[in-house]
């Protein structure tokens, strides 16, 4: 398995075009971690507010993938295609198995959210492309949002 570093070296190395179609891809599986988390918590009986702010950022994701994916095809007339991993999800996805411990989840959750915010911060200082620079960048605050969408659940928990 590939770690953080790894993709950041590889992400370093893309064109717009093939940053843009990783975008795409990591919102659609972040997109379907997120559902993932909600139906297990809610099916666990967690907070509700817990399953919509799962459900929120998979909401989130996917409507990010749509309007990148629509913007992608308009540019390229073809469809998106990567086979890097998702920075989001890399390092968290084996801590999951058993979502019954609420504040576990979330402090998983924030670490990759802002892992995932470092880690394009880091390529948007590496990347010469302006263009690439600010796609890094709103990639970093998007991440920055759903850390904060996490981490105010978290506490509401009391962590």
């Amino acid at each position: 398995m590939l770690d953080v570093e790894e993709v950041i070296e590889m992400l370093s190395k893309l064109s717009y075009e093939e940053a843009l179609a990783y975008w795409i891809k990591s919102e659609r599986e972040e997109a379907e971690f997120y559902r993932q988390l909600a139906e297990r918590a809610r099916n666990l009986g967690l907070p509700e507010s817990l399953v919509e702010a799962f459900e929120k950022l998979s909401k989130d994701s996917e409507r990010h993938a749509g309007e990148l994916t629509r913007l992608f095809r308009e540019s390229y007339s073809k469809e998106p295609e990567s086979d890097i991993p998702p920075i989001e999800v890399l390092s968290v996805l084996e801590k999951f198995e058993r979502a019954d411990q609420t504040e576990e989840v979330l402090r998983t959750a924030m670490e990759s959210e802002l892992i995932a915010m470092n880690a394009y911060k880091t390529l948007a200082e590496k990347v010469e492309d302006p263009k690439l620079k600010e796609l890094y960048l709103k990639l970093a605050n998007v991440e920055k949002t759903h850390y904060e969408i996490l981490k105010g659940e978290y506490e509401k928990l009391g962590g």
